[in-house]
């Protein structure tokens, strides 16, 4: 195993990427380490691209780890290159991200320079021809071979005929460097932008009747409806902002859980926002223009409603949470989601309900068998005192809460390991936490706990026992 990436602290230490996992370790063996995750890197890439766009809406992606903004004609609005350059960095290190930045005439220029120019750019031109022929981007054998021949800056390469260069390295060599040096120009691939979703209307006499503004408010949602329906989409988010004659305006944002292109839901939604507004509207002396604007919307396929109803429940129920939380607010209404964790207590995430996926897929035992987990948990567990027959065996008897309970039957145990990844130093023996023993148990009298011993033997000299939940 080889390191793909690694921080600012490792690369001081010499941990460097292309390093094997294992002289990493030599090295500092204190070393935090995780596994590379494709999709999450490309997915916090876009996201990051996404941020750059108030910059210049020509922005692309070169994956796994760079970012093309074309800033020609909206430099000046950031108070030039070098304005542009520090607002950049300061965004990104408000979100924690450490950058190398280069603006260039070109996109690959400026992509090598970023990523192996060692000193200030003074000469655009001289400093491509500075780089080593690593920045040309070829394949590791191309690469190797310019490095025997004795080229080892794009200088060096640049110097010779190209007609030479391409029979002995490939024409791909001759490609790169006459798009590098700017003498053959590849256009980016931006990010899609969607044209936002955008209607109004005006007045000649302002409005200020409720009847006729909420007949707008139809109006303008019937609109946003037909413009969905073909483009096979739905609203998960509706701005209507209100513009008074006077100058004043009044904005009313509500959010759905899931997508939807119905005007009639929509607008008991804005009733409900109105209606929980501390100030009430005051259309004073009318309205003269009112505007819907749709910044989120997501795929929505048409569909026909069935016979037997199915999948009814599930829109109204999602009604019911645009509802509540359009009424008390997105955070006071939560559902609890899966967590993929084999901790129990963290099995678990509670999520704004509007904002939670839906339908929920919970795991569940095989039809027929008992669950494996309790319906009640306690939290935090609470301390029990447990006598075994063995150190290492199950519960015999215990005593919560000033009394004992003899023990009848018993299920386990469910090893449990730690979760050693979310420790500082966690790959290290013995600092990834403690194992956990759970058991199923039954005392005399038929009631059902859950408990664990909380480390093993060999990991502590004396764990600790806790009950965690409670059976029906």
């Amino acid at each position: 195993m080889r390191l793909c990436a690694a921080n600012r602290n490792a690369q001081a230490l010499g941990i460097v990427p292309g390093l094997t996992l294992a002289d990493a370790r030599a090295l500092h063996p204190d070393l935090v380490v995780a596994d590379m995750n494709e999709d999450a890197d490309r997915h916090w890439l876009q996201w990051l691209a996404e941020h750059c766009l108030g910059w210049s809406p020509r922005v692309a992606t070169i994956p796994p780890d760079g970012i093309i903004v074309d800033i020609t004609g909206s430099e000046h609005l950031f108070g030039g290159e070098t304005g542009l350059v520090a607002q950049a960095e300061e965004t990104f290190a408000a979100i924690g991200v450490s950058v190398r930045m280069a603006v260039a005439s070109t996109a690959q220029g400026a992509q090598a320079l970023a990523r192996h120019a060692r000193f200030a750019i003074t000469d655009e031109r001289q400093a491509l021809r500075d780089l080593p022929v690593l920045a040309l981007g070829l394949e590791d054998e191309a690469t190797v071979a310019l490095r025997r021949a004795g080229l080892k800056t794009i200088g060096d390469v640049a110097s010779r005929p190209a007609t030479s260069i391409a029979a002995r390295f490939g024409a791909d060599a001759v490609t790169a460097l006459r798009r590098l040096l700017g003498d053959e120009h590849v256009p980016i691939d931006p990010l899609a932008q969607p044209e936002p979703l955008h209607f109004e209307r005006r007045f000649a006499e302002p409005v200020a009747l409720q009847a006729s503004i909420a007949a707008c408010f139809f109006d303008l949602l019937r609109d946003a409806g037909r413009a969905l329906e073909e483009r096979s989409l739905g609203g998960r988010r509706f701005v209507l902002t209100l513009f008074r004659s006077d100058g004043a305006r009044h904005r009313l944002a509500i959010e759905t859980g899931l997508p939807t292109r119905d005007p009639a839901p929509v607008l008991r939604l804005f009733d409900e926002r109105i209606g929980s507004l501390a100030d009430p509207l005051d259309p004073g002396f009318g309205y003269d223009r009112i505007t819907l604007f749709l910044p989120v919307t997501e795929p929505l396929a048409a569909s026909q409603p069935t016979l037997d109803g199915s999948g009814q429940e599930t829109t109204e129920v999602a009604d019911l949470i645009d509802r509540l939380s359009t009424r008390l607010g997105s955070g006071s209404l939560c559902r609890l989601v899966p967590r993929d964790s084999h901790i129990p207590e963290q099995a678990q995430l509670a999520l704004p309900a509007i904002h939670a996926p839906s339908p929920v897929h919970w795991p569940a035992p095989p039809e027929g068998e008992p669950p494996l987990r309790p319906l009640f948990l306690f939290d935090p567990p609470q301390s029990i005192e447990v006598i075994a027959e063995v150190p290492d065996g199950p519960p015999h008897r215990f005593r919560w809460r000033r009394k004992l309970h003899e023990v009848r039957l018993y299920e386990g145990p469910e090893r449990i390991a730690s979760e050693w990844w979310r420790r500082k130093g966690g790959e290290v023996p013995g600092k990834g936490g403690l194992t956990r023993d759970y058991y199923r148990i039954e005392d005399v009298r038929g009631r059902r706990y859950w408990i664990f011993r909380h480390g093993l033997y060999d990991e502590k000299p004396d764990p600790r026992w806790y009950l965690h939940g409670l059976f029906a």
